[in-house]
């Protein structure tokens, strides 16, 4: 979900798949990543024709001239060659980011209207029916191979291995590790730093290295530096010298080589819809739309927010009733744990949680403050001697959240949303933390989908503040989604 940062791509005159010029390393891992593709959506949408015949007609033979043992593998590859043609196995589409799916989804859209005008056009006889189902059940297959195989692809990323660009990141030295930072936080995004280029001015005489990350060279010969280390994505960060003669002259030097470069502005953590190019006189003007806290799309969240939360509280009422008996059985004190917390605006209200704790919780967090094992403003320990043995499971699986729906119910919290912080937190906030306030707390977020409490103080804030400038009603769903598989896993759950 989130964005690591904003890098815009410059395409070269050369052609993703085209073969690279001779000493230029080949990416068989990315070949491989989309030979893998092409294998794993012809399978669904074998299987995906296959259901539409069977069940638009059972058992019983189709009436009719039309040969329906032609008219299924001439479905698959039209419709893989629909995909070919929306650039959906492009390298640079493939692995990150919302772009993917839209492709696969409008691909699948355009073969389904072209065919169904066709067949209309030509009276050929193919079961609407059959045609119906088969398009359905194909193209939710391949969003769900898609995002299986992105899975597997961000998995392997993260343990080092897997397809993933190799990277000479250009400019100076600050922006040079910022932008080495930034990558290295997000490693399944597949940008893996092999090497810097720096200006001549702060060049040793000795070879250099900014942390970890090998300086091969200058702005003076950029193209030969990439080559010599095999990268073959170029970044080049915010920098002084690279002036716009220099980077168009660089574009040009990169053409034909296979070798792609991007742009990263010094702006960061802005999501796509927010972001339009528009060129002004030969410029290409990125537009930032600003963050949206209020109108229509707001009153729409709130509706949401409070049907679902209705609905929720309706259907897990069992499991809320078993889980206070079990609370009130296992130690003294009172079921429900209200906590002052601060919402929208600075206005503090009350959270529900289930008690997890022994009820002088907050007397012995004085005796256990030098064992906190977080930095920032929080006190986290993984054992707590405070929580009580059914407060570890419910906590385990963030069952003890659950009464917050009543929070949502009363319009307090929303079900997406930034980490709802205590008073003494905010009363420490700087200008940039309490742009936190600027929307409601929710039930999960960012910071629980990507480790909650694993996730350093810095981090966590960061998401917070990314929730809010970038929000939207497909963010949410998205994030609701993967709470699903953070509170499977348990990660960063104690």
């Amino acid at each position: 979900m989130t964005s690591a940062t904003l890098l815009t791509p410059v395409r070269s005159s050369s052609r993703p798949h085209d073969p690279p010029p001779p000493g230029r390393p080949v990416r068989t891992d990315q070949r491989a990543y989309v030979r893998t593709l092409v294998v794993l959506d012809a399978a669904v949408l074998a299987v995906a024709v296959l259901v539409g015949y069977a069940v638009r007609f059972g058992e019983a033979a189709p009436r009719g001239p039309v040969p329906y043992v032609l008219v299924a593998p001439a479905l698959v590859l039209a419709w893989l060659v629909s995909l070919k043609a929306l650039r959906c196995y492009d390298d640079r589409v493939v692995g990150y980011g919302a772009d993917e799916y839209r492709r696969v989804s409008m691909a699948s859209l355009r073969l389904a209207g072209a065919t169904a005008i066709a067949g209309y056009v030509a009276d050929v006889g193919v079961s609407r029916g059959f045609l119906a189902i088969t398009f359905a059940v194909g193209t939710i297959g391949l969003e769900v191979a898609r995002f299986a195989a992105r899975k597997r692809l961000h998995r392997a990323r993260s343990q080092g291995s897997g397809w993933s660009r190799q990277v000479l990141v250009v400019g100076d030295t600050a922006h040079v590790l910022e932008l080495v930072h930034t990558l290295r936080r997000e490693p399944y995004a597949g940008y893996q730093v092999v090497g810097a280029c720096i200006p001549d001015a702060l060049l040793a005489p000795v070879a250099q290295r900014l942390g970890d990350v090998p300086v091969v060279g200058s702005f003076r010969a950029i193209p030969e530096a990439a080559a010599a280390i095999g990268a073959d994505t170029v970044a080049v960060t915010a920098c002084g010298e690279l002036t716009a003669t220099r980077l168009r002259r660089l574009g040009w030097q990169l053409e034909g080589t296979g070798i792609d470069l991007v742009l990263a502005p010094a702006l960061t953590d802005v999501a796509g819809p927010r972001i339009h190019t528009r060129p002004v006189a030969g410029l290409p003007l990125i537009h930032v739309e600003a963050p949206e806290f209020r109108g229509v799309r707001k009153l729409v969240k709130g509706f949401v927010d409070r049907s679902m939360s209705l609905i929720a509280l309706a259907l897990l009422l069992p499991l809320l009733a078993a889980i206070a008996l079990a609370v009130k059985l296992d130690s003294r004190g009172p079921v429900l744990f209200r906590q002052t917390r601060v919402g929208q605006g600075g206005q503090e209200f009350g959270v529900f949680k289930f008690r997890t704790m022994v009820v002088n919780a907050d007397v012995l967090l004085a005796e256990l403050a030098a064992r906190n094992e977080t930095d920032g403003l929080l006190f986290k320990m993984r054992d707590d001697p405070r929580v009580t043995r059914v407060g570890r499971l419910l906590r385990k699986w963030s069952l003890d959240e659950l009464p917050q729906l009543v929070n949502v119910l009363l319009g307090q919290m929303s079900l997406v949303g930034p980490r709802p912080p205590l008073p003494s937190e905010v009363a420490r906030y700087d200008g940039d933390v309490a742009r936190r306030l600027l929307v409601k707390p929710g039930m999960t977020g960012l910071w629980q989908v990507s480790g909650r409490s694993d996730l350093s103080w810095e981090d966590g804030i960061r998401l917070d503040l990314y929730y809010v400038e970038n929000w939207s009603l497909a963010a949410d769903l998205t994030i609701l989604w993967k709470t699903v598989g953070a509170v499977v896993n348990s990660r960063g759950a104690y």
